[in-house]
Protein backbone atom coordinates (compact mmCIF):
# COMPACT_ATOMS: atom_id res chain seq x y z
CA UNK A 1 0.00 0.00 0.00
CA UNK A 2 0.98 3.60 -0.88
CA UNK A 3 1.87 5.90 2.31
CA UNK A 4 0.26 8.51 0.62
CA UNK A 5 -3.63 9.36 -0.71
CA UNK A 6 -4.05 10.80 -4.00
CA UNK A 7 -7.58 12.60 -4.37
CA UNK A 8 -8.24 14.88 -6.98
CA UNK A 9 -11.60 17.71 -7.10
CA UNK A 10 -11.79 20.66 -9.22
CA UNK A 11 -8.73 20.67 -10.51
CA UNK A 12 -6.92 20.27 -7.99
CA UNK A 13 -4.91 17.79 -6.55
CA UNK A 14 -4.83 16.77 -2.85
CA UNK A 15 -2.00 14.79 -1.70
CA UNK A 16 -2.45 13.55 2.09
CA UNK A 17 0.74 12.02 3.44
CA UNK A 18 0.07 8.68 6.00
CA UNK A 19 2.97 7.82 8.11
CA UNK A 20 1.64 8.24 11.80
CA UNK A 21 2.69 9.27 13.81
CA UNK A 22 5.37 11.62 12.29
CA UNK A 23 5.04 11.32 8.78
CA UNK A 24 8.42 10.71 9.20
CA UNK A 25 9.98 11.02 5.09
CA UNK A 26 11.18 7.36 4.49
CA UNK A 27 12.69 6.11 1.28
CA UNK A 28 9.16 4.54 0.88
CA UNK A 29 7.68 8.28 1.49
CA UNK A 30 10.04 9.62 -1.74
CA UNK A 31 9.56 6.63 -4.00
CA UNK A 32 5.73 7.30 -3.41
CA UNK A 33 5.80 10.84 -4.03
CA UNK A 34 7.12 10.54 -7.00
CA UNK A 35 4.73 8.29 -8.21
CA UNK A 36 1.48 10.33 -7.14
CA UNK A 37 3.50 13.22 -8.74
CA UNK A 38 3.71 11.13 -12.52
CA UNK A 39 -0.23 10.82 -11.86
CA UNK A 40 -0.54 14.34 -11.54
CA UNK A 41 1.93 15.56 -14.46
CA UNK A 42 -0.60 12.79 -16.57
CA UNK A 43 -4.04 14.86 -16.02
CA UNK A 44 -3.73 17.72 -18.16
CA UNK A 45 -7.17 19.02 -16.20
CA UNK A 46 -4.88 19.36 -12.43
CA UNK A 47 -3.97 22.96 -12.12
CA UNK A 48 -2.55 23.25 -8.46
CA UNK A 49 -1.22 20.26 -5.93
CA UNK A 50 -1.59 20.51 -2.24
CA UNK A 51 0.32 18.56 0.25
CA UNK A 52 -0.62 17.87 3.73
CA UNK A 53 0.06 15.35 6.51
CA UNK A 54 -2.32 13.33 8.04
CA UNK A 55 -2.69 12.92 12.04
CA UNK A 56 -0.90 15.84 14.27
CA UNK A 57 2.34 16.82 11.87
CA UNK A 58 2.98 17.38 8.24
CA UNK A 59 6.16 15.60 8.41
CA UNK A 60 8.60 15.88 11.86
CA UNK A 61 11.52 14.99 9.90
CA UNK A 62 13.57 12.45 7.72
CA UNK A 63 13.16 9.17 8.84
CA UNK A 64 15.99 8.50 11.49
CA UNK A 65 15.85 4.99 12.26
CA UNK A 66 16.53 4.23 8.65
CA UNK A 67 19.48 5.96 8.68
CA UNK A 68 21.21 2.85 11.10
CA UNK A 69 20.32 0.78 8.48
CA UNK A 70 22.67 2.01 6.17
CA UNK A 71 26.50 1.78 6.20
CA UNK A 72 28.44 3.19 3.51
CA UNK A 73 29.00 6.83 2.94
CA UNK A 74 28.04 5.96 -0.47
CA UNK A 75 24.58 4.59 0.96
CA UNK A 76 24.03 7.89 2.35
CA UNK A 77 25.11 9.88 -0.52
CA UNK A 78 22.66 8.09 -2.81
CA UNK A 79 19.58 8.74 -0.25
CA UNK A 80 20.33 12.37 0.06
CA UNK A 81 20.47 12.46 -3.74
CA UNK A 82 17.39 10.82 -3.74
CA UNK A 83 15.47 13.48 -2.19
CA UNK A 84 17.40 16.25 -4.04
CA UNK A 85 16.01 15.04 -7.10
CA UNK A 86 12.50 14.60 -5.45
CA UNK A 87 12.22 18.01 -3.97
CA UNK A 88 14.36 19.96 -7.29
CA UNK A 89 11.53 17.96 -9.44
CA UNK A 90 8.29 19.96 -6.79
CA UNK A 91 10.21 23.20 -7.43
CA UNK A 92 10.45 22.99 -10.86
CA UNK A 93 6.86 21.60 -10.84
CA UNK A 94 4.44 22.31 -13.78
CA UNK A 95 1.66 23.74 -11.62
CA UNK A 96 2.21 25.29 -8.07
CA UNK A 97 2.80 23.08 -4.91
CA UNK A 98 0.85 24.19 -1.64
CA UNK A 99 2.21 23.14 1.94
CA UNK A 100 -0.43 22.61 4.25
CA UNK A 101 1.60 22.83 7.25
CA UNK A 102 0.60 21.88 10.62
CA UNK A 103 1.98 20.26 13.99
CA UNK A 104 5.41 20.46 12.97
CA UNK A 105 7.88 20.55 9.46
CA UNK A 106 11.19 19.61 11.05
CA UNK A 107 14.18 18.68 9.48
CA UNK A 108 12.89 16.62 5.89
CA UNK A 109 10.09 17.69 6.33
CA UNK A 110 10.68 21.36 6.22
CA UNK A 111 13.17 20.75 3.41
CA UNK A 112 9.86 19.14 1.44
CA UNK A 113 7.89 22.25 2.38
CA UNK A 114 10.95 24.53 1.13
CA UNK A 115 10.44 22.53 -2.16
CA UNK A 116 6.73 23.83 -2.69
CA UNK A 117 5.79 27.38 -4.01
CA UNK A 118 3.68 28.43 -1.25
CA UNK A 119 3.43 27.93 2.49
CA UNK A 120 0.44 28.12 4.42
CA UNK A 121 0.87 27.06 8.27
CA UNK A 122 -0.59 27.03 11.26
CA UNK A 123 0.14 29.77 14.30
CA UNK A 124 1.95 27.41 16.82
CA UNK A 125 3.50 25.50 14.11
CA UNK A 126 7.23 24.44 14.47
CA UNK A 127 9.50 24.55 11.26
CA UNK A 128 13.11 24.04 11.75
CA UNK A 129 16.14 22.21 11.07
CA UNK A 130 17.53 20.37 13.71
CA UNK A 131 20.07 17.92 12.29
CA UNK A 132 23.19 19.47 13.80
CA UNK A 133 21.62 18.33 17.13
CA UNK A 134 22.16 15.07 16.00
CA UNK A 135 25.29 15.29 14.80
CA UNK A 136 24.77 15.42 11.23
CA UNK A 137 23.72 18.02 8.61
CA UNK A 138 20.34 18.56 6.21
CA UNK A 139 20.57 16.43 3.01
CA UNK A 140 17.61 17.26 0.93
CA UNK A 141 18.89 21.37 -0.25
CA UNK A 142 17.95 22.64 3.47
CA UNK A 143 21.60 24.43 3.27
CA UNK A 144 20.24 25.86 0.32
CA UNK A 145 16.82 26.51 -0.01
CA UNK A 146 16.55 28.19 3.79
CA UNK A 147 19.32 31.60 2.93
CA UNK A 148 17.35 31.95 0.02
CA UNK A 149 14.30 32.49 2.38
CA UNK A 150 14.91 33.90 5.23
CA UNK A 151 18.25 35.21 4.70
CA UNK A 152 21.60 33.95 5.39
CA UNK A 153 22.23 35.59 8.99
CA UNK A 154 18.56 33.79 9.97
CA UNK A 155 19.78 30.57 8.28
CA UNK A 156 22.89 30.34 10.26
CA UNK A 157 21.17 30.66 13.31
CA UNK A 158 18.27 28.52 12.82
CA UNK A 159 20.99 25.94 11.72
CA UNK A 160 23.39 25.99 13.99
CA UNK A 161 21.41 26.39 16.94
CA UNK A 162 18.59 23.62 15.36
CA UNK A 163 15.82 25.55 17.06
CA UNK A 164 12.63 25.56 15.24
CA UNK A 165 10.74 28.98 14.67
CA UNK A 166 6.82 29.23 15.05
CA UNK A 167 4.30 28.97 12.19
CA UNK A 168 3.45 33.15 13.18
CA UNK A 169 7.55 33.30 12.87
CA UNK A 170 7.73 32.19 9.80
CA UNK A 171 5.40 34.36 8.09
CA UNK A 172 7.49 37.34 9.56
CA UNK A 173 11.11 35.68 8.62
CA UNK A 174 9.53 34.71 4.84
CA UNK A 175 9.60 31.13 5.26
CA UNK A 176 5.87 30.92 4.87
CA UNK A 177 3.24 33.04 3.62
CA UNK A 178 0.85 33.40 5.87
CA UNK A 179 -0.58 31.61 8.84
CA UNK A 180 -3.88 30.78 10.64
CA UNK A 181 -5.90 29.21 13.70
CA UNK A 182 -5.75 25.27 13.61
CA UNK A 183 -9.25 25.21 12.67
CA UNK A 184 -8.87 27.30 9.98
CA UNK A 185 -5.77 25.90 8.07
CA UNK A 186 -6.84 23.84 5.73
CA UNK A 187 -9.87 25.51 4.26
CA UNK A 188 -7.89 28.29 3.59
CA UNK A 189 -5.71 26.62 1.71
CA UNK A 190 -8.43 24.87 0.03
CA UNK A 191 -9.33 28.11 -0.95
CA UNK A 192 -6.12 29.70 -2.22
CA UNK A 193 -5.89 26.60 -4.57
CA UNK A 194 -9.34 27.40 -5.88
CA UNK A 195 -8.07 30.81 -6.31
CA UNK A 196 -5.09 29.51 -8.62
CA UNK A 197 -7.64 27.26 -10.69
CA UNK A 198 -9.65 29.56 -11.92
CA UNK A 199 -7.19 30.69 -13.96
CA UNK A 200 -6.23 29.71 -17.49
CA UNK A 201 -3.65 26.88 -17.46
CA UNK A 202 -1.10 27.70 -19.84
CA UNK A 203 -0.68 31.57 -17.97
CA UNK A 204 0.09 29.02 -14.95
CA UNK A 205 2.32 27.09 -16.32
CA UNK A 206 4.17 29.92 -17.97
CA UNK A 207 4.53 31.46 -14.31
CA UNK A 208 5.70 28.17 -12.89
CA UNK A 209 8.39 28.21 -15.63
CA UNK A 210 9.58 31.65 -15.23
CA UNK A 211 9.63 32.63 -11.86
CA UNK A 212 13.23 29.87 -11.28
CA UNK A 213 15.17 31.87 -13.63
CA UNK A 214 15.72 34.03 -10.46
CA UNK A 215 17.60 31.42 -8.92
CA UNK A 216 21.06 31.66 -8.95
CA UNK A 217 23.16 29.50 -11.06
CA UNK A 218 25.51 28.19 -7.66
CA UNK A 219 22.06 26.49 -6.59
CA UNK A 220 22.65 23.63 -8.20
CA UNK A 221 26.24 23.31 -6.98
CA UNK A 222 25.67 23.53 -3.26
CA UNK A 223 22.85 20.88 -3.57
CA UNK A 224 25.75 18.42 -4.78
CA UNK A 225 27.79 20.13 -1.57
CA UNK A 226 25.54 19.52 0.73
CA UNK A 227 24.81 15.96 -0.45
CA UNK A 228 28.71 15.15 -0.33
CA UNK A 229 28.65 16.55 3.11
CA UNK A 230 25.45 14.48 4.37
CA UNK A 231 27.28 10.62 3.15
CA UNK A 232 30.35 12.48 4.86
CA UNK A 233 29.08 13.04 8.22
CA UNK A 234 27.62 10.18 8.15
CA UNK A 235 31.21 8.59 9.06
CA UNK A 236 32.24 10.34 12.09
CA UNK A 237 31.57 9.39 15.47
CA UNK A 238 29.16 11.85 16.39
CA UNK A 239 26.80 11.39 14.16
CA UNK A 240 26.75 8.19 15.32
CA UNK A 241 26.34 9.32 19.04
CA UNK A 242 23.75 11.48 17.78
CA UNK A 243 21.28 9.58 15.89
CA UNK A 244 21.98 6.97 18.84
CA UNK A 245 21.14 9.66 21.52
CA UNK A 246 17.83 10.17 19.47
CA UNK A 247 16.65 6.96 19.48
CA UNK A 248 17.11 6.70 23.26
CA UNK A 249 15.59 9.84 23.87
CA UNK A 250 18.56 11.62 25.53
CA UNK A 251 20.95 14.41 24.73
CA UNK A 252 23.92 13.56 22.56
CA UNK A 253 27.83 13.64 24.64
CA UNK A 254 29.99 14.91 21.29
CA UNK A 255 33.26 14.35 20.65
CA UNK A 256 34.06 16.39 17.91
CA UNK A 257 34.97 14.01 16.05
Amino acid sequence: MSTLHLQVKSNVAEILIQSPPANALSSRILEDLSSELDKVEQDPAIKAVVLKGEGKFFSAGADIKEFTSLQKASDYKQLARKGLNLFNRIEHFHVPVIAAIHGAALGGGLELAMACHIRYVTHNAKLGLPELNLGIVPGFAGTQRLPRLVGAPKAYEMLLTGKPVSGEEAVQLGLANKSFPEEDLFNEVAQLAQSIVSKSGPTIHHIMNLIPYTHSSRFDEGMDAESEAFGDVFGNEDAKEGIQAFIEKRKPEFKDQ
